[in-house]
């Protein structure tokens, strides 16, 4: 429900009194709006005497903006930028949330922005079963990294397959805007997977597809967490090399797969069901930093 000025109403609709409860909310669509949606029904569920409110939010909203980038050329702007995802975290704080369970962050020093207990899951083990499951030439891939910051997962994941790992280094001269990219590690005549953790404009994977291709690379792959795609993307996936562009559903993926065969999701519906079963019932969450519930 929503006023005339679009302010968002909530009413629970039966009582919360006591209970365990669980709010869903992906930071994606309408993102402001959604957020201001979650604050509001945490708040409304802890002034109703809820025992316990956890915020379950795959994809979270304002990641990116974790730290005071040097923006420009003259890196003189840094000083004043803001660090939203610490905003956004007091935010849900204040709210009353007392549990959050979300993935894949954007850096996962966010967790540390919070005086709560933070649940961040990880795709990397449905990541390597969809590679191993789909891919017949696995054992002949060399896994990517399309930035230097990526480099851990990528590694991670290398290990779990026992290959190689490569890395692109980018330089940008402004926000979503590649100015150059050089590639480091021997990609000739393997299948390449792009690994990263999102993809809004799809620049950056698209240029490094054709990087790959160019170094030589039999196939390309990207297999992304959170598959934003603003913008051109669609576009861009569809005009480049890739195989399969390879997404969870932390983002539904419905509408952009009808206008990009190339797009694949993984559904991470299980992984987030058994995390809530595990916290409710106070069991350990750590063993899907590694398994795939069944």
């Amino acid at each position: 429900l929503r006023y005339s000025r679009k302010e968002p109403n909530v009413e629970i609709g039966e009582s919360v009194r006591g209970e365990d409860v669980y709010i869903i909310q992906s930071g994606c669509g309408e993102i402001n709006d959604n957020l201001m949606e979650l604050l509001i029904m945490i708040n409304a569920c802890k002034i109703a005497s809820s025992s316990r409110v956890t915020a379950v939010i795959p994809c979270f909203p304002y990641a990116r903006q974790d730290k005071k980038d040097k923006v420009g050329k003259n890196y003189n702007f840094g000083s004043r930028a803001p660090i939203s995802a610490k905003l956004v975290a007091n935010m849900l704080s204040v709210a009353g949330a007392d549990h959050i369970i979300t993935m894949d962050l954007h850096a996962s020093q966010i967790q540390g922005f919070f005086d709560i207990p933070v649940d961040n899951l990880y795709a990397e083990p449905a990541v390597l079963q969809w590679i191993k499951e789909n891919i017949p030439e696995w054992r002949n891939c060399i896994i990517v990294s399309p930035d230097a910051g990526g480099a851990k997962r990528v590694t991670s994941i290398a290990d779990r397959l026992n290959v190689e790992f490569a890395l692109i280094h980018k330089e940008r001269k402004k926000a979503n805007e590649v100015d150059r990219m050089v590639l480091v590690g021997d990609v000739k005549d393997r299948v390449a997977i792009l690994v990263d953790d999102m993809a809004d404009t799809c620049g950056t994977i698209c240029h490094a597809a054709d990087k790959l291709m160019s170094a030589g690379a039999t196939k390309v792959y990207a297999i992304l967490t959170h598959g934003i795609f603003s913008g051109p993307a669609l576009s861009r996936i569809n005009n480049a090399s890739f195989e399969a562009v390879v997404v969870t559903n932390t983002i539904p993926q419905e509408e952009k797969m009808k206008h990009c065969p190339k797009i694949q999701f993984i559904d991470i519906s299980m992984i987030l069901a058994e995390a809530i079963r595990r916290t409710h019932n106070g069991e350990s969450v750590s063993y899907l930093f590694s398994h795939v519930p069944l």
